[in-house]
């Protein structure tokens, strides 16, 4: 999930992502406080071009100028969320539901912090994952970082 200042810039950044034609995913922070890089991933209907992406980082970019989120340097990446699409906010996890996903929380859930499963279900408070028939209950606040299990079939 996302953490505070990410969920702020998330919150800011998606208020104007629908009016360029783009879905936004996530937002990651990265790296140094003193020189942080902004990781900000975009989905669009017919999928993300070059083009897409190029444009993205204009007005993104533009944005966080004016916003002015770090004092001093920053870094911006602009990306599409690729196979492995972070799941970050509660609505991600409900289109997820049926699909295979990793995640990593803070704290221990029955011996393990790390989880690959089926996404079962999810409700107010968390998901509901089926690792190998095993049912757990993990909170949103206990996730750290989720994403789909992307993969690739051969015919």
């Amino acid at each position: 999930m996302l953490s505070a200042r990410e969920q702020e810039l998330f919150d800011f950044l998606r208020k104007y992502a629908n009016q360029h034609d783009v879905e936004l995913v996530c937002v990651e922070l990265i790296g140094s406080q003193k020189s942080p890089t902004i990781r900000v991933y975009i989905d669009a209907d017919d999928g993300v071009s070059f083009d897409c992406l190029a444009a993205a980082q204009s007005w993104i970019g533009a944005l966080l100028e004016k916003l002015d989120p770090f004092p001093g340097a920053y870094v911006l990446e602009v990306s599409s969320p690729g196979i492995d699409r972070p799941l970050c906010i509660p609505e991600q996890f409900v289109r997820a539901c049926g699909e295979t996903i990793r995640v990593k929380t803070y704290e221990s859930v029955n011996g393990s912090m790390n989880f690959t499963g089926q996404l079962a279900s999810t409700d107010d408070d968390g998901i509901q994952l089926d690792v190998s028939g095993e049912c757990i209950s993990i909170p949103y606040t206990n996730i750290k970082r989720a994403h789909v299990k992307g993969t690739v079939q051969f015919s």
